[in-house]
């Protein structure tokens, strides 16, 4: 039986971290040939992270990564590895190294660099040419990266043809909703297509606003997935590939034979891997790959999946930019109160201090919910109410203000409007960063995606701190999500009253969201077929919209881009995301309608 052992390390890099990267792939290199594999693999530009943006403008950045490079080499024997690095040539490029013997035996150069979305390749690299593949004891395969492989008649089809027996696709493919299964049906088509099995590695972690899945996988000749990694975990599988398998299934595919003739020899180098000799194909001189590390694990439910992207992006922006506990303003809310469920899983209880800002027109209940939610979750909470600065305010602006303004005691609506109620969001804001200059704890904000589409959040108020957790999660799924919790944990760690009570900013007297929003059932429709689908204004009205309601919403969305460009960054959980996967021009006067 002729089979190939390969080890795909699903590993955590961080961005320039040259000398913890290279620890972390040495070890893994370590702890991988402890099942005696011929191949072991690390994500897209592994020594790097991903993605590493400008840090690619600067000369040294780019010597201290082929200086790693040389570190890893100089460590691998018997094995064949490859990772992922910044090549440089008379440019730079994307690339994937092959080392054997303590040698670089080849540099794969990615071919299609993707410029959509939150990528921008075109930026730095220069595009690959070449499709090699590389043979070693009989056994021949491909090496390429992430994108490449999505072209149907790209990299991966030409290696396939050339003799190629198994791919290994590299990758820093960053997670949204419903992208895990979308991989997974396109990888089935190529491996089925090209009779091929197609090993998928994907890197793992938060970076900025992304995060990275993991969920790497391999699939045989036929489309089938056979092994997975964890989901949002470091891991490695150990998978012994069937290349007898390769071999029948394309005996019996004529149609491959006139693509192996119509095929372009000038675009395929074989390349010859030397050294003392291999045992692939040699299966019986060893035990099977150990079943704790040929698995398939499960994928995660949608809900499930959102929570422990929040939580894994979380963590990871706050361990990797030095910070070790956060504080959180409590209003007694769902947002809020979900907000600090993830950062409690991220970095535990004793590293998450809540912040309870009580104003005039907090209620009983929001208190209530407040002191609830932190005995549930085992956090402090510290006390700090507005009002005597509320008051201050009042009386300092008060010449200024027309009509002028009553007493606090004796406020009413009259004379009040939004400059009122953003005072308290502001006094708010620039408390919880007291506390964080004081404590050097890191500010999470609680605003959602709902609110961030259409302005409904105070600058320099709720909108200040370092890290906006729930910013591309729709008010709706907050919901979901929050009830999925507490389904996962058997209680009721969000409290029940705050996943029914009607949403309000409680700035002033009997606030409802509703006083300025469409209900959030309707609203975020709207705001999905608009911002994510960029479905016309006519297409929305029949959405079932009303006409009204959707000019104003489209209209608060597009007025609301200054806003936004202010706010911290947050994690990406939808197809498009505010910031860098979503740019709108601030000074516009487009309408649709």
């Amino acid at each position: 039986m002729k089979t190939v052992r390969i080890a795909l390390c699903q590993i955590n890099p961080t961005v320039g971290d040259f000398d913890g990267n290279v620890k972390k792939i040495i070890q893994f290199i370590k702890d991988a040939g402890k099942f005696n594999p011929d191949i072991i693999a690390f994500p897209e530009l592994a020594i790097t992270g991903y993605p590493p943006e400008d840090l690619l403008l600067k000369p040294q950045f780019i010597e201290d990564n082929l200086n790693a490079l040389g570190n890893i080499k100089s460590i691998v024997d018997d094995f064949v590895v490859i990772v992922g690095f910044v090549d440089k040539k008379d440019d730079i490029f994307n690339a994937a190294a092959v080392i054997h013997k303590k040698e670089i035996i080849d540099v794969y150069h990615k071919i299609h660099l993707p410029n959509y979305g939150v990528f921008d390749e075109f930026r730095y690299f220069q595009a690959g040419t070449r499709y090699p593949v590389y043979q070693i004891d009989g056994v021949i395969f491909g090496v390429n990266i992430c994108e490449d492989i999505w072209y149907p008649e790209g990299p991966a089809a030409v290696q396939a043809l050339s003799g190629a027996e198994f791919i290994i696709n590299i990758n820093a493919s960053p997670y949204h909703i419903g992208k895990s299964g979308f991989r997974e049906k396109m990888l089935s088509t190529r491996a089925s297509d090209s009779s091929v099995i197609v090993t998928y590695l994907n890197t793992v972690g938060g970076q900025d606003e992304l995060v990275f899945d993991g969920r790497s996988f391999v699939v045989d000749q036929n489309g089938d997935i056979f092994a997975a990694a964890k989901q949002f975990e470091e891991d490695m599988i150990v998978v012994d590939l069937d290349l007898d398998a390769v071999f029948i299934k394309r005996l019996r595919d004529p149609r491959r034979r006139q693509q192996v003739i119509a095929l372009q020899k000038g675009k395929i180098e074989k390349i010859i891997i030397e050294g003392e000799k291999r045992r692939m194909g040699e299966t019986e001189k060893r035990s099977p790959a150990p079943s704790p590390i040929h698995r398939f694990a499960s994928p995660i439910h949608v809900e499930g999946e959102v929570y422990s992207a929040l939580v894994l992006g979380t963590r990871d922006y706050i361990y990797k930019n030095g910070f070790k506990e956060v504080c959180i303003g409590l209003s007694g809310g769902i947002d809020s109160s979900l907000v600090a469920a993830i950062a409690v899983d991220a970095i535990g209880k004793d590293n998450v201090t809540g912040i309870f800002m009580p104003s005039p027109y907090t209620s009983k209940e929001s208190r209530e919910d407040v002191y609830e939610l932190s005995k549930n979750l085992g956090i402090k909470v510290i006390e700090v109410p507005i009002n005597n600065i509320f008051e201050v305010y009042l009386n300092t602006l008060k010449p200024e203000f027309t009509p002028p303004i009553p007493p606090l005691a004796k406020r009413g609506i009259e004379g009040v409007d939004t400059t009122e109620e953003n005072l308290q969001a502001r006094i708010r804001g620039n408390i919880l960063m007291a506390f964080s200059n004081k404590f050097g704890s890191l500010v999470l904000t609680t605003g959602n995606k709902s609110e961030m589409s259409v302005g409904y959040a105070t600058l320099y108020g709720d909108m200040a701190g370092g890290f906006a957790v729930i910013k591309d999660v729709p008010k709706t799924l907050v919901y979901e999500v929050c009830k999925w919790k507490n389904q996962k944990e058997g209680r009721m760690v969000i409290p029940e009253r705050v996943l029914w009570k009607e949403p309000s900013a409680e700035l002033r007297p009997d606030q409802k969201d509703t006083d300025t929003l469409p209900p959030y059932e309707v609203l975020d429709p709207i705001l999905r077929a608009y911002i994510e689908d960029d479905k016309s204004f006519d297409e929305i009205i029949n959405l079932g919209c009303a006409e009204e309601c959707a000019k104003k919403v489209i209209k608060m969305v597009d007025t609301s881009e200054y806003k936004r460009r202010q706010s911290p960054p947050g994690i990406k959980i939808t197809p498009r995301a505010f910031g860098r996967d979503r740019r709108f021009p601030i000074t516009n006067r487009y309408r649709s309608w």
